[in-house]
């Protein structure tokens, strides 16, 4: 129903289409400014609306779970709400910021059907920030689940937009102007849906971060504990007895205690008494190897391996089979990434004239592993030439011809070769 819809706006049947595609040439600017413009605006239309900042709970995050997962009335400004929250979380930035840079990090190429890549354009598009920006969100899909994207092309340039996740009702394919309100825009019915505005992830998805937020709350918890037995421990509280009746007395020490400095005390009277509740001697490790599981927590689920955060136990054959988990990870992101961009982002970027042929594939660059190839070359050298232009391209070796063997250079030895 959408490629209908798209066909018709753009004035683009399939004859006409394919006719267009194959005269395009790949050296073409990438940006083919069409005459048709995005009507629907639906980032104008969203009402802002401060974050609160409420303290974590569990029973928060069940309440907002259950309102995200309800087919009938679906609120999802709760659950996004929590995960913007816990996206503060130190370590849980830190394994994401890993691990997404690892995958979109990685270089990429524009190629035609048959396979030939057009440098020019490769290049072109690897420095516009437009097309790199949707690269970003389709991978913020794994972390925060289902994606609404909204391009574009107010002046002289392509723009890029996510539409607030709290804004929006996958179930029912609506976006509220606000949040709370239960009637909005049903984007799917709209023309512009399939080339100005497109939608990733499915409509259940809740991202990564919907398992992460119980480690973060545990993890607040266990550090507020922690720095409340500080607070009581570290310096331990004074005790003062007076005649309370005694307003002079009383008066004049309150001003020593205060005076004496920023310990906690209090005052009592001098026929009343106090007694500290006997408690097990800690140094905080129950908070500690609670913070601690917790954080390992995050980093199997984000990176598939606790790597490099444990000096301990750690070891080089460990943190190995570590970075190679955290590489297959990575590449399953990437086939993901390259997924989305063939399926629904090139065709988009097509329709709005972005790009000048509907016969182009994205594509990650193949990077070689220098070690392994430089291996593999020397155990062939043996038997067959190999070019000096690719050994200088591929190893930055500059060679100058092939090298006498030593039998040679030495079957007959100078006169003064003894003496």
């Amino acid at each position: 129903m959408s490629k209908n819809r798209n066909v018709k706006t753009y004035n683009l049947p399939r004859a006409s289409r394919s006719q267009a595609s194959q005269q395009a040439t790949l050296s073409q600017s990438p940006i083919k400014r069409i005459s048709k413009k995005n009507t629907l605006q639906i980032m104008g239309n969203i009402v802002p609306k401060a974050t609160s900042r409420l303290r974590l709970d569990v029973a928060v995050w069940k309440s907002a779970l259950q309102m995200a997962e309800n087919p009938d009335n679906q609120k999802m400004y709760p659950l996004h709400n929590l995960y913007k929250e816990a996206k503060i979380d130190a370590r849980l930035t830190s394994q994401i910021q890993n691990r997404k840079l690892k995958a979109t990090g990685s270089g990429f190429v524009i190629k035609n059907l048959k396979g030939d890549v057009d440098d020019e354009l490769t290049a072109t598009l690897s420095k516009n920030d437009f097309f790199n920006t949707i690269i970003s969100h389709v991978w913020d899909t794994i972390t925060d689940g289902h994606t609404l994207l909204e391009f574009d092309y107010p002046i002289d340039r392509y723009t890029c937009s996510l539409i607030p996740r709290q804004n929006v009702v996958p179930i029912a394919g609506l976006v509220l102007k606000d949040y709370t309100d239960d009637k909005g825009i049903k984007y799917r019915d709209a023309k512009e849906y399939g080339n100005w505005l497109i939608e990733l992830a499915r409509p259940g998805e809740l991202g990564l971060l919907n398992k992460a937020v119980p480690h973060v709350i545990f993890k607040r918890f266990a550090q507020s504990c922690w720095s409340e037995l500080c607070e009581i421990f570290g310096i331990p509280p004074r005790v003062m007895k007076t005649n309370t009746a005694d307003t002079t007395a009383l008066n004049r020490a309150e001003q020593m205690m205060k005076d004496m400095g920023a310990a906690a005390w209090f005052i009592i009277d001098d026929t009343e008494n106090v007694e500290f509740a006997n408690v097990t001697s800690t140094n905080g490790e129950v908070y500690e190897n609670l913070i601690k599981l917790c954080n390992d927590e995050i980093s199997l689920l984000i990176s598939g391996v606790v790597l490099g955060q444990d000096s301990k136990f750690g070891s080089k054959s460990k943190e190995s089979a570590s970075i190679d988990v955290l590489d297959d990870v990575v590449n399953a992101d990437k086939r993901m990434i390259e997924q989305y961009m063939q399926d629904k982002v090139m065709p988009a970027m097509y329709l709005i004239g972005f790009v000048p042929s509907a016969d182009l594939v994205f594509a990650w660059d193949q990077v070689a592993d220098i070690a392994e190839l430089w291996t593999r070359t020397k155990e062939v050298l043996p038997y067959k030439n190999v070019d000096d232009d690719w050994i200088r391209d591929k190893f930055g070796i500059e060679v100058t011809g092939d090298r006498q063997p030593m039998t040679q250079q030495f079957s007959t030895p100078p006169s003064d070769f003894f003496f």
